[in-house]
């Protein structure tokens, strides 16, 4: 589609500037979360949202696939949800004949609501599609059509009667992205914008075509090796009782996390040198994805949660 991969490059830059001003046509502040959803986007990769209900979620999932020029969906994960429920069913049809009827899963842009609360048999169905990008139904598969990106979002308050995502399911999320309440000149903005007759029109910015070949762009970039192996030992550091452990590592976690972190953090790194310009990743830019990268792999332990120490906190001293 590029002629060169300079063009490439200069290309996807524009593009990202544009999404970000579409976009907050509709969403007042949340520009770190914005840029992570692209990123994780554009790695092909899919983003666990933890935030208290009201955070303009579901909004800002919409508009980020009305300015992609994307299919959307939403799934509200209940717990009598079952795997046929988002995959499809077959039915009998006027000629008597078993008939797929596609389930939700089949968009580009998938939000997961809630996932912490369906059954692990629900969760297991749609993490095999993140996984693979095809849904097995009597036996036949079917292709999800591309990109297909999943947003699961888990409410942090309320735990009763959740299913908490096992580390395995976790690790397959690409991110895990915090949304925190906005500020006071944001909130301001939000009600004036939310209060009045007039509404905001989201434009297409890219099509699926372009999103496809920035994706293949990504996995082009090079990287030195100094990023390699600054990325890797970082992974390294987060694992208790091995030889590369930091000291944090051994004070404050149970698990550390696996080499998927290492690879994500490299495909990350190399998105985020992409849209901000330059042509090749450095350790700043593995530093700036860290944080979403590690914080739902690494696992603390009793010390830590009596110490009062985040996650965040740790990830920090691993640098």
């Amino acid at each position: 589609m590029f002629q060169s991969d300079k063009e490439g490059v200069l290309f996807l830059n524009q593009k990202y500037k544009l999404l970000k001003e579409e976009i907050a046509k509709v969403i007042i502040g949340q520009d770190a979360v914005v840029e992570k959803l692209l990123i994780s986007i554009l790695c092909n990769g899919h983003s666990l949202l933890v935030g208290v209900p009201g955070l303009a979620k579901t909004l800002l999932i919409k508009t980020l696939s009305e300015a992609l020029d994307l299919d959307f969906k939403r799934i509200q994960f209940t717990p009598d949800l079952m795997p046929s429920d988002i995959t499809g069913t077959e039915i009998l049809d006027e000629n008597r004949q078993f008939k797929f009827i596609k389930g939700p899963l089949f968009a580009n842009i998938i939000l997961a609501d809630e996932i912490n609360r369906t059954p692990p048999k629900t969760q297991a169905a749609l993490l095999e599609a993140m996984q693979e990008k095809t849904i097995t139904a009597q036996g036949i598969l079917y292709d999800l059509p591309k990109p297909f990106f999943v947003l699961a979002t888990q409410n942090p308050i309320e735990q009763e009667g959740t299913y908490p995502l096992p580390e395995a399911q976790l690790d397959r999320f690409m991110f895990q992205i915090y949304l925190n309440y906005p500020s006071f000149k944001e909130e301001v903005a939000i009600v004036k914008s939310t209060t009045t007759a007039a509404s905001a029109t989201v434009g297409k910015i890219m099509r699926i075509e372009e999103i496809i070949a920035c994706q293949q762009l990504v996995r082009k970039v090079p990287v030195a090796d100094n990023v390699y192996e600054f990325a890797v030992a970082l992974v390294q550091r987060s694992r208790p009782k091995t030889a590369q452990a930091a000291a944090i590592a051994n004070d404050y976690l149970s698990y550390g996390a696996g080499p998927r972190a290492s690879q994500f953090l490299i495909l990350a790194a190399k998105c985020h040198a992409l849209i901000h310009g330059k042509f090749s990743p450095d350790i700043e830019d593995v530093k700036a994805v860290a944080q979403n990268v590690l914080q739902h792999r690494i696992v603390k332990n009793y010390k830590a949660e009596v110490a009062g120490v985040t996650t965040a906190q740790i990830i920090e001293q691993l640098f």
